[in-house]
């Protein structure tokens, strides 16, 4: 009995790869276009790289450098803008390069010029612009956003992103963020948020300068 069930299932066996053999046999061309298009689309994402991503960034990243000096200096409305000399200025590394890792930078670099200068609105536009998820960079981005958009009076927007700030559990950032969310709450008389924005700092943040003066604020929202 037991043969006969072997048997049984080494016909079936042969007769769906005998099946199978002539569907690709049938199907040869549509195979072998589909290989080609696969081969296509990977060298093309290699060129794009290669020949046309590569370069970008190597250029934005030296443009970058000029500006920054800059930068360093406090002068941002050149670093913003560039001077009259080879430095084109964060905005249009920004626009320029913004497709390359380096152009997001710049992006960053635009918006906080533009918050330094006063210029909220374009502060947010080009900070938005910074996507990356790095732990120390992108908590810091998201809560110059909040930063900015508190300036404008969007008190909610601007938790948003002091609470996205927050989340990435930077030592250093992380209680900062949930400060800065906690005194908006209080803004908008939201005492139970804010408790709660500041009570994670004593639990969660303990040795950071933020949870020093922490009982303070607690007691201002029980």
């Amino acid at each position: 009995m037991a043969k006969k069930v072997q048997k049984e299932e080494n016909v079936e066996v042969q007769e769906a790869l005998t099946k199978s053999g002539q569907w690709i046999i049938a199907n040869q061309n549509l195979l072998m276009w589909c290989l080609c298009g696969i081969i296509a689309v990977i060298l093309a994402v290699l060129a794009f790289n290669n020949y046309y991503l590569k370069p970008k960034a190597a250029a934005a990243s030296d443009e970058i450098a000029k500006a920054v000096v800059y930068f360093a200096a406090d002068n941002y409305e050149t670093a913003l803008n560039g001077d009259e000399a080879d430095c084109i200025g964060f905005e249009a590394i920004a626009d320029e390069y913004g497709i390359t890792k380096p152009g997001k930078l710049a992006a960053l670099y635009a918006g906080i010029c533009y918050y330094n200068l006063g210029d909220y609105e374009s502060a947010v536009k080009y900070l938005k612009k910074y996507t990356a998820n790095d732990l120390n960079i992108a908590p810091a981005a998201a809560m110059k956003t909040g930063d900015a958009l508190a300036q404008m009076g969007e008190t909610e927007q601007a938790i948003r992103y002091f609470e996205k700030a927050a989340k990435s559990d930077n030592e250093l950032l992380a209680p900062m963020a949930l400060k800065k969310a906690g005194i908006a709450y209080m803004s908008i008389e939201n005492n139970k948020a804010a408790n709660k924005a500041f009570v994670t700092i004593r639990e969660k943040y303990p040795q950071s300068s933020e949870a020093q003066d922490v009982e303070k604020y607690i007691a201002l929202t029980k």
